[in-house]
């Protein structure tokens, strides 16, 4: 892999926290570059973070905001810049909830800024825009696997809004102009210098002067944190070893609950937890979950070095050394924070009355830990009969059934705790109070259940200890449970062969062992016969009129170079998941072959999607064999006799039939619009 070699380096944002270290890194490492740092010097910006390189001579500051055209152009050209590391932008997400319109204004105008003036010039041979983890949107609690450079993103809150904007932005200019981008996604950060909005330096301060200790919701959200110096570390890798076009995410695998992190600091306060932490009100949203897959960035060289418990003393020995850096922080130290973000805007924003206001609520109850209630909308009665907890929020048939659930006004609420931890699974049924729990949550392994024969392990704690962790609960507090399975455990055989339409019933023995994925689905559902309160759905090679979704077994197949043509047994979720939540009214239990009467077979599906989407598709076809030879772990190909599930619902479709009304009709209707 050839190495890029910078010489002249403009670095947006260095006064605040990441590049102010990333700055101080690169100029006491690589004398010979000339770095140009550019800082409008925001409320949590501080000159005083370049303290180590203001004397370097290959150092120059310039107070000024990238949302300057003229500004930036003139440095571009000026200072002869052939790099670019952006780094600038509003960072917080409770500013966020009260001042959206300046993160648009920062995050993503700001970054259209600086590009347009790469475009112009001419002269840039690298440009690192460096993004967040948040734009991936919450992790599934349940997931073993990260979100990967190439995830989805869906953002949830107006700051993470603002950098997925920002990043499209980017990937445009490097398609559109030959822009020679790299985009990174970190998880969280932590050290010394860091503006005390954020949550460890914060908790830090507020130890430190006495007082009590806020955290948001129940603090059972996990994130994953890194030490500055780390990240400085990763920067200075990508500089030199990143790809042009690429993505890398910056992360960690060890992650922490909000609440643990609270109860560290504690521990090194010498403090009692239950007498000061206090928890507060949350978020309007607030992610459970951020995860991270940093393979891609490892196998560059880089990897974390910081233990959690050396970065953190280092960081609490910083601030109990420099108690005034920031100078007067009270209107940062409040629960919710609100700061103007505007140039010049002085730092000593009043929040002490919030303060005064924490401390007279906490000296009441200093013996108890104050839980939040859940609040319904306006504080009003529960008028349903019915409240579901959903587990899977993020997995595509989790976010289906939420959708499903506003339609018909159900309420419900995603499931926090994680499948196989039962404390967690208890509290979320204490505090959503559900009348059905529904499980959508599993692994199947990314981009496919390959993953799974090389994490064993972690497949078996979620699809086998998880879901019957998540059973047993489930029959101590008289819920019934509806299971989202599998029906990938059966092969055809002398008994049930391909084309004679004798499909697999409820009560046949499992027979298909070929992938792990399948062998733990098969192992939880033998055991799950022995809970009267689970309702088992086996679904198959589900399909849904989103063909955008990548999830999706008619969009899996269409991206194909080949692929084999084998009649099978599907799901239509369109229509079946509908009838699952009809399922749970009715209280059916046991086990169900959860797909559309019939069978299909791949050609049948690409000749309906040639035929309704696009009259130019064209594939091609190989056997069994041959799909051997690309893949790690064999498929299951089987028909389920579906004969159950259309006694109960005789208006179901036959798998062909409901493909029509439901995926390709609908899709004609919008491409013909």
């Amino acid at each position: 892999m050839a190495t890029y070699k910078p010489k002249n380096i403009l670095i947006t944002g260095a006064g605040g926290f990441i590049a102010s270290h990333v700055a101080n890194c690169l100029i006491r490492n690589y004398p010979e570059y000339k770095i140009v740092v550019l800082d409008k010097l925001d409320y949590c910006s501080n000159l005083k973070n370049l303290n180590p390189s203001r004397s370097s001579p290959n150092f120059k500051f310039v107070k000024g905001d990238i949302g300057s055209a003229d500004l930036v152009n003139y440095l571009l050209i000026t200072e002869s810049i052939d790099t670019i590391m952006h780094f600038a932008a509003q960072t917080h997400v409770d500013n966020s909830f009260g001042n959206s319109f300046e993160f648009t204004k920062n995050n993503i105008y700001g970054t259209h800024v600086l590009l347009e003036a790469c475009k112009v010039t001419g002269q840039i041979r690298r440009f690192i825009h460096v993004s967040t983890d948040e734009v991936y949107g919450e992790t599934d609690e349940d997931a073993v696997v990260g979100n990967h450079e190439a995830s989805q993103l869906l953002p949830t809150n107006p700051y993470s809004a603002t950098k997925a904007g920002a990043e499209m932005l980017v990937m445009a200019y490097g398609r559109s102009y030959g822009l020679p981008v790299i985009t990174t996604r970190g998880n969280n950060v932590y050290g010394p210098n860091q503006f005390p909005e954020k949550l460890i330096p914060k908790l830090i301060l507020l130890a430190m002067r006495g007082l009590p200790l806020p955290i948001h919701g129940d603090g059972s959200n996990v994130r994953s944190y890194l030490y500055c110096e780390d990240v400085a570390e990763a920067f200075e890798v990508i500089l030199h070893k990143g790809e042009v076009g690429h993505v890398y995410n910056i992360g960690t695998k060890k992650e922490r609950r909000v609440i643990d992190v609270a109860k560290d600091i504690c521990k090194l306060f010498s403090l009692d937890p239950d007498t000061v932490i206090k928890f507060v009100e949350n978020r309007p949203f607030n992610d459970q979950r951020y995860f991270l897959d940093d393979e891609k960035l490892k196998n560059l060289g880089w990897s974390e070095r910081t233990t959690w418990e050396e970065g953190l003393k280092k960081t609490m020995e910083w601030y109990t050394s420099n108690p005034d850096w920031w100078g007067d922080v009270s209107g940062a130290l409040v629960p919710h924070p609100r700061m103007l973000m505007m140039p010049g805007i002085e730092r000593c924003i009043d929040g002490s009355e919030e303060v005064k206001g924490m401390v007279s609520q906490f000296t009441n109850n200093q013996s108890r830990m104050v839980v939040p209630v859940s609040k319904g909308i306006s504080g009003s009665p529960r008028k349903h009969s019915l409240k579901f907890l959903i587990y899977g929020r993020t997995g595509w048939i989790g976010g289906l059934l939420g959708k499903i659930c506003e339609k018909q006004g159900i309420p419900f609420e995603y499931g926090r705790g994680r499948l196989e931890e039962r404390s967690q699974l208890i509290l979320d049924i204490q505090n959503v109070k559900p009348t059905h729990v529904f499980n959508a949550a599993g692994v199947t392994g990314r981009p496919n259940v390959d993953w799974c024969e090389s994490h064993k392990t972690e497949t078996i704690r979620t699809n086998v200890v998880g879901t019957l962790t998540l059973a047993d609960v489930c029959r101590e507090n008289g819920l019934l449970l509806m299971n989202y399975a599998t029906g990938c455990i059966f092969e055809y055989d002398a008994g049930h062969p391909e084309g004679s339409g004798i499909g697999f019933k409820e009560e046949d023995k499992p027979n298909f062992t070929g992938s792990f994925y399948s062998k733990t689905k098969a192992m939880v559902e033998e055991l799950l016969k022995e809970y009267e309160n689970v309702c088992t759905l086996r679904v198959r090679m589900p399909i849904s009129s989103d063909l955008s979704n990548p999830r999706n077994f008619i969009t899996k197949i269409t991206r194909y170079n080949k692929v084999v043509n084998i009649p099978n047994s599907m799901t239509i979720l369109d229509e079946l998941l509908p009838i699952s939540v009809e399922m749970a009214k009715r209280n059916c239990r046991g086990i169900w072959n959860f797909t559309n009467p019939g069978a299909v077979s791949h050609n049948e599906i690409l000749e309906m999607y040639k035929k309704y989407i696009d009259p130019s598709f064209t594939w091609a076809n190989f056997t069994l064999e041959e799909q051997a030879k690309v893949i790690v772990a064999p498929r299951s190909n089987n028909e389920m006799d579906a004969s159950k599930l259309k006694s109960e619902f005789p208006e179901l479709l036959s798998i062909k039939e409901s493909l029509i009304k439901y995926v390709f009709e609908p899709n004609r209707k919008v491409l013909a619009d």
